[in-house]
C-alpha cells in the first residue's frame, strides 16, 4: 500500500498483527487490501498498534473455539476440569506432574510473546523474579 500511495512504509506491532491474523475477513483479499491502504494513510506513526486499526475491524465478534464437549475457550477452567476428568476416568495418576509444567509453559511463552522476548518484563507480568523465569525457561525447555 505504501508503494502504491508513494509514501513511507509502516510496520505492524506484534499485537496489531495478531489481531489482524485472528479476524475472519469476510471481504477476503479486497477487505485486507483496503485495510492496508487505510492504515497507510490514517495511522499516525510509523509503527501501527492495535488502537490504529479501523474501529469496524475491532468490533467484529471473536470466533469461539469449541472443543468436542461443546466447551468454549473463554471458559478455560471448564476446559481444564474436563481434561482432568478425562485423565481421572482413564485411571491416570500424578496428573499435576503433567498439567502444571504444561500450564506454566503456555503462560511463559505467551508472556514472552507479549513482551517481545523481554525476559525481565515477562517475569514482572507473571509475578516472578528474573531468576525464577530463567530457571523455568530451562526446566520447561522454552527457547
Amino acid at each position: 500500500a505504501a508503494t502504491e500511495l508513494n509514501v513511507e512504509a509502516k510496520t505492524l506491532s506484534k499485537e496489531a498483527e495478531q489481531v489482524l491474523c485472528n479476524l475472519e475477513w469476510p471481504g477476503n483479499v479486497r477487505q485486507l487490501e483496503n485495510t492496508c491502504r487505510w492504515l497507510t494513510v490514517m495511522a499516525s506513526g510509523k509503527h501501527i498498534v492495535v488502537s490504529d486499526l479501523p474501529p469496524e475491524l475491532l468490533q467484529q465478534p471473536k470466533p469461539q473455539l469449541v472443543n468436542d464437549s461443546g466447551l468454549t475457550a473463554d471458559n478455560w477452567q471448564a476446559l481444564l476440569a474436563s481434561w482432568v476428568s478425562e485423565r481421572l476416568a482413564a485411571g491416570q495418576d500424578n496428573i499435576l506432574a503433567e498439567a502444571a509444567p504444561a500450564f506454566e509453559k503456555v503462560v511463559l511463552e505467551q508472556a514472552l510473546r507479549y513482551t517481545h522476548g523481554h525476559k525481565q518484563e515477562a517475569a514482572r507480568k507473571l509475578g516472578w523474579g528474573r531468576n525464577t523465569l530463567t530457571r523455568k525457561l530451562k526446566e520447561l525447555g522454552v527457547d
